[in-house]
């Protein structure tokens, strides 16, 4: 087994099925970048991510900010979900992995205090199965188009769904769960709220077709994406997905958010391909 657990380790229900195609070998091949706020750089920000090379799945996950005013760890309960989430992919059946369960068992072996957005994507031998719940999400990206974006889960304005400890919050089972046919050359992008408050969808597209002509591997396409949020998110003179949905709720903003901005990015290849 391969994994990379990142987001700073210290030790370290609707369901969407679109049309699933006859059964193709392909590789998930991933790479990600993660810039925690610049203000949270010595803790390590309150993102988290997973990547599991052999078993073909990555996750994001972003943990509340809002616990750090009674003096809990925002980031600790998301490092340790994705810990979890991790451990419990052990168990799922080889190329058959099914992320609701996983997300589930993860959950329930969580006990730190705080809360999270979660998003688990996992390569199968029918396209890719995901779930998402909360404000994370991932996009699908095939010959410089978008053909799928993971919608949002919101109470309200910048109240997003998240899975809490004990039994507080919401539940897994609040997920929305995605199975997505694919094909070789596909590239999928995952990230938390950093991300996708800071970048549209066609600006994400641009800079996926930019790498890919420039040939950079995930890793590269990874962190240059994630430069770009990074850079809009410091940007006060540039309308932002998050100052539309802002100014759609009645306040008056404009710019970019800065945030902790984890960016996972996947390319489907094909099984012969390196």
């Amino acid at each position: 087994m391969i994994c990379h657990l990142m987001g700073v380790l210290r030790m370290n229900g609707l369901q969407v099925y679109l049309a699933i195609p006859n059964k193709k070998s392909f590789r998930l091949v991933s790479g990600s970048c993660y810039l925690p706020h610049p203000a949270k750089e010595e803790t390590g920000g309150e993102d988290a991510h997973f990547i599991c090379a052999n078993d073909e799945a990555i996750g994001v996950a972003d943990g509340g900010g809002g616990w750090v005013e009674v003096g809990v760890d925002a980031g600790e309960f998301a490092r340790e979900l994705m810990c979890n989430s991790v451990a419990a992919i052990q168990d799922e059946p080889k190329g058959s992995i099914d992320p609701a369960r996983v997300l589930e068992k993860a959950h329930s072996s969580t006990k730190s205090q705080g809360s999270s957005t979660a998003c688990i994507i996992a390569l199968t031998e029918e396209g890719i199965h995901a779930i998402n719940l909360g404000d994370s999400g991932f996009i699908v990206v095939r010959d410089g188009c978008t053909v799928y974006h993971s919608p949002v889960q919101q109470h309200g304005f910048n109240f997003t769904y998240q899975l809490e400890s004990g039994d507080g919050g919401d539940l897994p089972s609040s997920g929305q769960v995605f199975k997505i046919p694919v094909l070789s050359g596909d590239v999928i992008i995952a990230g938390t709220d950093g991300l996708f408050d800071n970048l549209y969808n066609n600006e994400i597209t641009a800079a996926v077709v930019h790498g890919l002509r420039a040939g950079f591997n995930p890793q590269l396409m990874a962190k240059q994406i994630a430069t770009l949020a990074r850079e809009r998110a410091v940007d006060k003179n540039r309308q932002t997905p998050f100052a539309k949905a802002a100014q759609d709720a009645g306040f008056r903003y404009y710019g970019g958010k800065l945030d902790d901005i984890t960016v996972v990015v996947s390319y489907i290849a094909g099984s012969s391909n390196t």
